[in-house]
C-alpha cells in the first residue's frame, strides 16, 4: 500500500500490551489485550487474575493519571507504586468497579452513596411546601445550629465592634443525631453493683483491674474504690456514670476523666458494629439495645424536614419508597423551573431499575448491601456516561446474581463495550465467559503454581485448549438420583424482616438445603433475620476479613499458637520469641520483613530488611529449630507441606495438624502460612473464614454464597466439603445462585417471584428434581436449562 493511503499512525494503537508482569505471583507474564473489546480473565482462585488486571493494568493507569496533577494536589491523593512490569503500552483511563463493600458508616445510605439523595434534597428545597431553605434542611447529616456574638472588624483604620448572628437549618433529628436508632445501655452488663472497683466490679472488655481504663475510675478520688457500687451516694454515682469530660491529675498524670456511660458510647458505640473485634461486638450485643428513634420514627430527619411535601410526599416518604416506585413518582412531576434536575434524577433512578436494583430504597444503609449489590451501585454512575475509549475493569460482576439477572448484567457489559470502551472482566461463571470477544486464561494452578498465561484467544479456542478452565467450561452437575431424608425441621413462623411477607417455612435439618431466588427476593433476610445465631448455629457470611499486612493465615486461624508452643517446648524457651509481632521480632523492621520509606506524594518504597533478610525474626530466634526447620522456614511452607510436617515425626503437633487439615479441605493447600492476608483474593478469604468456622461446635451451618470467587473446577471440591459436613451429622443451609449447588441439594426453597415488594414469598419448596419438573419459577426454568432436562 502506498504511503498516501496508509492508515494514520493514531489508528494503529489497538492493543494494550503488557510485557514482563511480575506483580505478586505473576511469572513474567506478557499479553496483548484488544481495545474496544470485551476481554474476560479466567483461572482458578489465586492464579493471578487480579494481580494482572487490578494490580498491574488498572494500577498503572491510575498512577499515570495521578501524575498529571501538580505535586501539591498529589500530596492529597493516595500514593501508588509503579507495578512490577517491564512494558505497559497503549493504556487508557481505567475506571475500576470492584467488590469492596461500601463503608458501613451508620450515616451512609444508598441515597448518600449515589447522587440520588443529593438531587432529591435540591428538589425538595426548591419545590417543597412549606419552603424550609437550602438543601441542608433536608440532610440528616447536617445539624441545626445558631449563634450570636460580637465581632471586631477594621474599617478605615479603626476597629469597630459589631453584633453578628448566624443560623444553619439542618435536617438532622436531634434525638438520634441522624442515625435513625437510639441506644440504651443495660447497666448490669457494665458492672457488678455488689462489688467495689478494687474487687473488679467493671465487666466491660478492656477495663480489667490494674489497666489504665480501670485506674481512671479507681484512682480518680471521685468515689471510694473499696465501696460496693450499690452503696454509692447520688453524687458518687453521677460522677461514676455521667460526669462530663474533666481534666484532672490521676496517679500523678494529667488525664481527662469522663463518666463510664459517655466514655463507652464514644469509644465503642460510635463505631460500626461490623468493624468491631469479636469480643467487643459480643459485649455490645449484650449491653446495648437499639430501638427505632421515637422522635423521627427511624427516618433520621427533623419534624420540619418531614412536614415539607411535594404532591403530598415528604422526602422521608420518597427515600423509603422502593426505587422503581420512586422513579414512577418523579416521572409524574412536571416543573419547568427544575427541568434539568428532574431529567438527571430520572436518569439515575432508571439506571437503578435497569441494573436490577429497583428493589432497594434510598434510605437503605449502605453497610447492609451485599458485595454484588455494592458493585452494581458503583456501576450506576458509569451507565449514562458519555465517555468513550475508557477501560472499565470489573471484578466478578455476576456475584450475588441469579442466572436471570446475569443475562441483564451481560447486556450492560456489552453496552459499555459498544459505546467504544475496553471492558476487562475477572470472572468464573461460564455464562459471562460466553460473551467474551477475547479470553485470557491464567494458571495452571493457584499461588506459586499459577501466574502464567495458559491460553489467550477466543472462546472456541479455549474449549479446545485443554486448560483447566477449558475442560470445565461445559461442566454440568447432574441432579441427584436419591436425596437424604431430613432428621427434623427448623420452624420459621411469620418472618417479616425487610421485604418478607409473614413467611412460614420449615427448613429441614440433617440435609443440604439451598435457599435461592432472584437478587433482592429476601434470601438473606430469611436466613440472617429468622435463624437465631446461637451456640448451635455457625454463620459464615460475606463480610470481609479485616487484617493488616501483619496478619496471615497462621495468625487468623489460630494456627500460630500451637506452632509457637511446639517450638518453645522443643527448645525450652518462651513462646513469645516465635511471634514476629512480639519479642522475637527483628528490631530493625519490627517484624514486618520490609522497611517502608515514605516519599510524600511519590509512592512509598518498601525494601527488604537487611538485618533479617525479610525473615521477620531476630537472628537468635532462628537458631531454635523444630524437626530441622526454624520458625521462618515453617511460615514459608505451603499448607499441604505443613500438614505433612506437623502430622508425624519430631514436629508432630495434633492441634496444628487439625487446623491445617481444614485449610486443605477448603482447597487452600497451596497458601503459605505466612502470606499476608492483604494479598489474598476474595474467594481465598472466604474459604479461609469457612475453614476457621469448621471447628465450631455448631449443629447448623449457614453459608452465604460460598461459591463466590470459586473456579468451576473448585466447585466440585466445595460440594464434596458440604457433603462431608452433612454426612458428619451437621445441617447445612446455603444461600446460593450457582446451579451446580442447587442441583446437588437435597431440598430447595425458592423465594420470589421478583425482587423487593414483588418478592418476599416462598414460590417453591421441594427437591431439585421436582423444581426442574415443575418449571414454575424463574429458578426452575434456569436449573432445567442447566441440567439439560
Amino acid at each position: 500500500m502506498d504511503a498516501a493511503n496508509a492508515a494514520p499512525a493514531a489508528d494503529s494503537h489497538d492493543l494494550i500490551r503488557v510485557h514482563g508482569a511480575r506483580e505478586n505471583n505473576l511469572k513474567d507474564v506478557s499479553v496483548e489485550i484488544p481495545k474496544r473489546r470485551l476481554t474476560v480473565f479466567t483461572g482458578v482462585s489465586g492464579s493471578g487474575k487480579s494481580s494482572l488486571v487490578f494490580d498491574t493494568i488498572a494500577a498503572e493507569s491510575q498512577r499515570l493519571i495521578n501524575e498529571t496533577y501538580s505535586a501539591f494536589v498529589q500530596g492529597f491523593m493516595p500514593s501508588l507504586a509503579r507495578p512490577e512490569v517491564d512494558v505497559l503500552d497503549g493504556l487508557t483511563t481505567a475506571i475500576i468497579v470492584d467488590q469492596q463493600r461500601m463503608g458501613a458508616d451508620p450515616r451512609s445510605t444508598v441515597g448518600t452513596a449515589t447522587d440520588a439523595g443529593a438531587m432529591l434534597r435540591i428538589l425538595f428545597s426548591r419545590l417543597g411546601t412549606p419552603h424550609l431553605g437550602s438543601p441542608k434542611a433536608f440532610s440528616f447529616n447536617v445539624a441545626s445550629i445558631s449563634g450570636a456574638g460580637a465581632v471586631t472588624v477594621e474599617r478605615a483604620g479603626r476597629q469597630v465592634k459589631e453584633r453578628r448572628s448566624f443560623s444553619i437549618t439542618g435536617g438532622m433529628c436531634p434525638r438520634c443525631e441522624g442515625r435513625g436508632t437510639v441506644t440504651d445501655l443495660d447497666l448490669t452488663q457494665l458492672y457488678d453493683e455488689g462489688k467495689s472497683l478494687n474487687e473488679g466490679a467493671l465487666t466491660v472488655p478492656g477495663y480489667k483491674a490494674g489497666g489504665w481504663n480501670h485506674r481512671l475510675y479507681a484512682e480518680s478520688g471521685l468515689m471510694d474504690p473499696d465501696k460496693p457500687i450499690r452503696s454509692y451516694t447520688k453524687r458518687e454515682l453521677a460522677d461514676f456514670l455521667h460526669r462530663e469530660p474533666t481534666r484532672m491529675k490521676i496517679a500523678g498524670i494529667n488525664m481527662t476523666y469522663e463518666g463510664l456511660i459517655p466514655r463507652i458510647q464514644r469509644s465503642m458505640l460510635a463505631k460500626d458494629r461490623e468493624g468491631m473485634q469479636p469480643h467487643i461486638r459480643e459485649f455490645v450485643d449484650r449491653a446495648v439495645t437499639f430501638t427505632v428513634c421515637p422522635d423521627c420514627d427511624g427516618t433520621r430527619l427533623t419534624e420540619a424536614a418531614r412536614s415539607s411535601k411535594i404532591a403530598g410526599i415528604s422526602i422521608a416518604d420518597a427515600c423509603a419508597m422502593q426505587i422503581s416506585d420512586l422513579a414512577a413518582w418523579v416521572r409524574e412531576l412536571t416543573e419547568p423551573s427544575v427541568a434539568p434536575l428532574l431529567d438527571s434524577l430520572r436518569g439515575t433512578l432508571d439506571s437503578f431499575v435497569e441494573i436490577g436494583l429497583g428493589y432497594l430504597s434510598l434510605d437503605r444503609p449502605s453497610g447492609t448491601l451485599s458485595g454484588g449489590e455494592a458493585q452494581r451501585v458503583k456501576m450506576i454512575r458509569h451507565l449514562g456516561s458519555s465517555l468513550t475509549d475508557v477501560t472499565y475493569v470489573f471484578d466478578e460482576p455476576s456475584v450475588g446474581l441469579h442466572p436471570h439477572d446475569v443475562r441483564r448484567m451481560n447486556g450492560l457489559l456489552r453496552r459499555l463495550r459498544d459505546k467504544g470502551n475496553t471492558v476487562l472482566v475477572v470472572e468464573h461463571k461460564p455464562e459471562v465467559i460466553a460473551i467474551a470477544d477475547h479470553v485470557v486464561d491464567l494458571g495452571p494452578g493457584a499461588g506459586t503454581a499459577g501466574g502464567t498465561v495458559c491460553y489467550e484467544g477466543d472462546l472456541a479456542g479455549l474449549r479446545a485448549a485443554g486448560t483447566l478452565t477449558g475442560r470445565h467450561l461445559d461442566d454440568r452437575a447432574a441432579l441427584k438420583k436419591t436425596v437424604r431424608e431430613p432428621t427434623g425441621a427448623l420452624e420459621i413462623r411469620g418472618a417479616t424482616t425487610h421485604n418478607l411477607r409473614g413467611v412460614d417455612v420449615d427448613i429441614p435439618l440433617g440435609v443440604l438445603t439451598v435457599i435461592t431466588g432472584v437478587a433482592g427476593s429476601g434470601k438473606s433476610s430469611l436466613v440472617h433475620g429468622s435463624i437465631p445465631a446461637g451456640e448451635h448455629v455457625v454463620s459464615v457470611d460475606q463480610a470481609p476479613i479485616r487484617g493488616s499486612r501483619r496478619s496471615n493465615p497462621a495468625t487468623y486461624t489460630g494456627l500460630l499458637d500451637p506452632i509457637r508452643k511446639a517450638f518453645a517446648k522443643a527448645n525450652g524457651v518462651k513462646p513469645a520469641l516465635f511471634s514476629a509481632n512480639s519479642e522475637g521480632a527483628c528490631p530493625n523492621c519490627n517484624g514486618a520483613g520490609v522497611v517502608y520509606t515514605d516519599l510524600a506524594m511519590m509512592a512509598g518504597v518498601a525494601t527488604t530488611c537487611e538485618e533479617c533478610e525479610g525473615r521477620r525474626f531476630e537472628a537468635s530466634v532462628l537458631r531454635y529449630r523444630l524437626g530441622g526447620r526454624d520458625i521462618s522456614e515453617v511460615l514459608a511452607m505451603p499448607v499441604a507441606e505443613a500438614a505433612e510436617f506437623f502430622g508425624a515425626g519430631e514436629a508432630h503437633t495434633p492441634a496444628a495438624h487439625s487446623i491445617l487439615g481444614r485449610l486443605a479441605d477448603v482447597g487452600l493447600g497451596y497458601l503459605t502460612l505466612g502470606q499476608p492476608l492483604t494479598t489474598l483474593s476474595g474467594g481465598e478469604r472466604q474459604r479461609l473464614k469457612l475453614a476457621t468456622h469448621m471447628a465450631d461446635k455448631g449443629g447448623i451451618y449457614v453459608l452465604d454464597e460460598p461459591t463466590t470467587g470459586l473456579h468451576l473446577a473448585d466447585v466440585d471440591q466445595l460440594l464434596a466439603l458440604l457433603d462431608r459436613l452433612v454426612d458428619s451429622g451437621k445441617s447445612v443451609i446455603v444461600v446460593e445462585h450457582h446451579q451446580a449447588v442447587m442441583a446437588h441439594a437435597d431440598w430447595i426453597i425458592d423465594l420470589g417471584p421478583g425482587a423487593g415488594h414483588d418478592g418476599g414469598r416462598i414460590v417453591f419448596e421441594g427437591t431439585p428434581a421436582d423444581l426442574v419438573a415443575a418449571r414454575s419459577t424463574l429458578t426452575g426454568e434456569h436449573l432445567a436449562e442447566y441440567v439439560g432436562a
